[in-house]
């Protein structure tokens, strides 16, 4: 693995270099995590000086969560006195010739950014945007196979819940007990707080579970995920509790399965984000929900649980190969619950088998 963060270290080099940037200071913790294999609390990595340096406020601990350190990395652990590791980092560049140091802006906040400018008076800060983020948006087969087995832990964990009695207990006690059986199956811990809504609570999107307690009847939503080695997936599904369902929740989770089933479908390398939102979206703005639905279908997922790419109407851009995406369409009627069927895919050529499903808990509209 050392080769691989040594490449994607490599890759920025060469692209603060063509842009007249003699160093990168990255300081997004997912970013350095994807370049130097961890991200100790408060790490910084300094890219393209002498030599490429993680800069620690603390020894790291070793704690999986935090990640592996590439070992071919230099370490450098500032004393208890030694201040801000971004500052130290600008102050290193500086007294090593660099003249121009990119950082990530839209990380850093004001005070840091000026702290960073005053500590190298003849340094010339530039932007990095997001060229970290752009790089990570595709993902080797190792990131693959960790998201796999993220989707494996979560499809377990979810899968034991729906063996044991619902009835009587509360959304966050349920939630609780998801996030406990992904830990007891390998994961790291969560990768979001666990969503876990109930009757007219269900469909909504980024319900926080309360006590409401489980009614025969209801619509029961789980949204959750595991992150594992720091790759984080997501799953979401709804079910009916203790009784056949409705009319009327038949009819609603037969149009949301068949626009999550479209969205699917059309994940192929070469087709508009804007486009996946679209086979999802006409369907059910087509049956009166247009709405209620949320500003975008689907999100990227990785070492952060939105990443790019975004799939909504009005964003710019074309799928590649081996990008992990959420497809989640949902429907949320205000007094009575809703639907949310969400799933984590990886794009494949259509000569590979076409998309890739990770989650693969059923999507059977049961009765538990």
């Amino acid at each position: 693995m050392s080769q691989v963060y040594a490449d994607r270290r490599g890759r920025l080099r060469d692209r603060c270099a063509a842009a007249g940037s003699a160093a990168a200071l990255v300081s997004r913790p997912a970013n350095v995590r994807y370049l130097s294999g961890g991200s100790p609390p408060g790490a910084v990595l300094l890219v393209g000086v002498d030599d490429d340096v993680l800069l620690c406020p603390r020894t790291p601990t070793g704690d999986p969560a935090e990640g592996r350190l590439d070992e071919g990395l230099r370490l450098t652990v500032l004393p208890p006195s030694g201040g801000d590791p971004a500052v130290s980092a600008a102050d290193t560049a500086g007294k090593a010739g660099a003249d121009v140091l990119a950082v990530e802006e839209h990380h850093l906040t004001v005070a840091r950014y000026r702290a960073i400018e005053s500590v190298a008076p003849g340094l010339r800060i530039a932007d990095l945007g997001t060229a970290v983020e752009q790089e990570r948006i595709v993902k080797d087969e190792d990131e693959i196979t960790c998201l796999r087995i993220a989707a494996e832990i979560t499809d377990q964990a979810l899968g034991e819940l729906l063996e044991s009695i619902l009835v009587g207990r509360t959304e966050r006690h349920l939630a609780l007990e998801l996030e406990r059986r992904l830990v007891d199956h390998g994961a790291d811990g969560p990768a979001f707080p666990t969503s876990v809504a109930t009757g007219p609570n269900s469909g909504r999107p980024g319900h926080r579970p309360s006590d409401r307690r489980v009614e025969e009847g209801d619509f029961l939503s789980v949204c959750m995920g595991a992150n594992y080695r720091g790759y984080r997936c997501e799953i979401g599904r709804t079910f009916v509790i203790g009784t056949a369902p409705a009319d009327w929740q038949i009819e609603l989770y037969d149009l949301v399965f068949a626009a999550q089933r479209a969205a699917r479908e059309s994940l192929a390398p070469g087709t508009a984000y804007r486009d996946v939102d679209r086979a999802a979206r006409q369907i059910l703005d087509g049956a009166g929900h247009g709405e209620g639905l949320a500003p975008f279908l689907g999100h990227g997922v990785g070492l952060e649980i939105e990443e790019d790419p975004q799939l909504a109407p009005s964003a710019m851009g074309k799928l590649d190969a081996c990008v992990p995406v959420t497809v989640e369409p949902g429907v949320h009627l205000p007094g009575r619950g809703g639907v949310r069927i969400d799933d984590t895919l990886v794009v494949r050529q259509e000569a590979d088998g076409g998309p890739e499903l990770l989650t693969i808990t059923t999507k059977e509209l049961l009765a538990l």
